[in-house]
């Protein structure tokens, strides 16, 4: 499944122009590389594994949605790849838009994923361990899911 994006929805922004804190998370999953890359790059999933982001997904024009808190909020994965890669660009309903490099990587008879939490401007060192506690919790939960089917 093909996941577009749109670039003329907003500014593209991988760092705002000036280094940023990142912090790499990751987890362990006791399955075969391409079978998590297949959960996860399929965008009808997130609401499973990362509820925190949203609690449902839409398609819409060949774009997927998802409905956060904040409102509705755009997603596009990277093209579909032989590499593990599932880079993806968050659209914010304030306009803003976030890069998010993510990998799923070979580890043994498993696989480790290990997703990039770029801290965004203005925010405090509290808020940003928060969002890395939850996209550890997400990570986790994505095991759960995967290890128990």
């Amino acid at each position: 499944m093909a996941v577009l994006f749109n670039p003329d929805a907003g500014d593209i922004r991988h760092d705002a122009g000036m280094a940023s804190a990142s912090r790499h998370i990751s987890e362990r999953i006791n399955r075969a590389p391409d079978e998590v890359y297949e959960y996860v790059s399929d965008p009808a999933n997130l609401p499973r594994w990362a509820p925190g982001l949203g609690t449902s997904v839409e398609e819409a024009g060949g774009q997927w949605f998802v409905h956060t808190p904040e409102g509705r909020a755009g997603f596009a994965f990277a093209a579909r790849n032989d590499y593990g890669v599932l880079d993806h660009h968050v659209s914010l309903p304030s306009g803003e838009i976030i890069y998010v490099p993510m990998r799923v990587i070979a580890d043994g008879n498993g696989s480790e994923v290990v997703f990039t939490l770029r801290r965004r401007p203005g925010m405090t060192d509290d808020e940003f361990a928060r969002d890395a506690d939850l996209v550890a919790a997400d990570l986790a939960r994505l095991r759960q899911l995967l290890e128990s089917h």
